[in-house]
């Protein structure tokens, strides 16, 4: 075939460049490879009593080379930038975070060769900050959190690099379809099960990438699985999804890092989820420690958050009747909240009470009466 000559005036623009493509073919190879030498995450049992037929698992997220669910978001994120040819050679990565995921993104960003600059809180945890840190990442921080977005923004501009945006992209980064996501690895763990398909999922909203994922891929797969998702106090997801109310903002941060937000982030997709339940901070640290006393699984405030709203969910299972089984997660590991969660006087100093909470949940355990404390 004769390949016609370019003409004066209609010259073709050719913005292929052999030495980027391969930067950028040995960039996405390192990110691949990440995932393929790393095992899939454990699927813990949590005793309950054999009497109550309902089987809870805790899908451990700690366990990744990050040491959290952010794990998988920063990858996805990573090779979306990738793909998109939003990442090249040289790129200065920029995110917003209020800590684990620019944790994850750090180690990502060395992997590849780049510089990584995070804009989180300044009330971020100090072990969070150090492993930032450490994975080789720069913290720029904020006193209002709410503005994160626009000083993440201004850095990326300011040094010619690529702002993440995980509150953007989060939802659309990963495969809900399937390719080893949080969801399809839920299922497989649980096939050998005596419920193998649960009736419930629990998790927690931060992007909301998340709740996204296994939403579809339930309806995806039609699976007969709820989608439950635990919000903390001063989070907009409760009272925007209760509402519909897509621009609802407390102009409040959540107390408990990772999840809940003062805004209606983009990644948040209300139509996939079919409850939410709102809880108490002090419910979720309680229910935090109540996990480490039960199991010696020492987790941080979003996985107690989680396990509050389990504990709503198994109490009505038994209420009704009802024998199955319930997921939910170890977002991460509670070494990261030495000085805040697990820390009396803190606790103590945001006039938080978690002893009704904590006779609540070994009540339940004991008796199979569920009697949260009126908040």
């Amino acid at each position: 075939m004769t390949v016609p000559p370019e003409e004066p005036g209609n010259a073709w623009v050719d913005r292929s460049c052999p030495t980027t493509q391969a930067w950028a073919d040995e960039a996405t190879h390192r990110v691949i490879a990440d995932a393929n030498r790393s095992a899939d995450t454990h699927l813990h049992v949590f005793p309950l009593p054999p009497e109550w037929g309902i089987d809870l698992y805790l899908k451990d997220e700690s366990v990744h080379p990050t040491g959290s669910l952010k794990h998988r978001l920063a990858r996805s994120l990573f090779l979306y930038g990738l793909a998109n040819g939003w990442i090249r050679e040289g790129t200065t990565i920029v995110e917003a975070s209020s800590g684990s995921t620019a944790v994850s993104e750090a180690y990502f960003a060395r992997l590849i060769g780049l510089d990584f600059i995070t804009v989180v809180p300044r009330k971020t945890s100090p072990e969070k900050i150090e492993l930032i840190e450490r994975h080789g990442g720069t913290c720029h921080f904020v006193d209002i959190p709410a503005e994160m977005y626009t000083e993440a923004e201004r850095l990326a501009a300011e040094t010619g690099g690529h702002y993440m945006d995980q509150f953007t992209y989060a939802e659309r980064a990963t495969d809900w379809r399937g390719n080893n996501n949080i969801a399809e690895s839920i299922f497989g763990q649980l096939a050998m099960e005596r419920h193998p398909v649960p009736d419930w999922i629990v998790v927690g909203a931060g992007t909301g990438g998340t709740s996204a994922t296994i939403g579809r891929y339930i309806r995806y797969r039609r699976h007969h699985t709820r989608l439950a998702v635990v919000d903390p106090e001063n989070s907009a997801f409760f009272p925007g999804w209760v509402t519909g109310a897509a621009d609802y903002n407390t102009g409040m941060p959540s107390r408990i890092e990772g999840i809940g937000r003062p805004r209606i982030e983009p990644s948040f997709v209300p139509s996939v989820i079919d409850l939410m339940v709102p809880v108490p901070d002090a419910a979720s640290i309680a229910a935090m420690r109540h996990l480490n006393d039960v199991t010696g699984f020492c987790a941080g405030g979003s996985t107690g958050t989680n396990l509050w709203g389990v504990w709503h969910l198994v109490a009505r299972m038994l209420r009704e009747g009802r024998r199955g089984s319930v997921v939910t997660l170890i977002c991460d590991g509670g070494d990261r909240y030495r000085h805040s969660y697990y820390d009396d006087d803190w606790v103590a100093a945001r006039g938080m009470d978690l002893t009704p909470y904590t006779a609540a949940l070994e009540r339940f355990l004991a008796t199979g009466e569920w009697v949260p404390p009126k908040v």
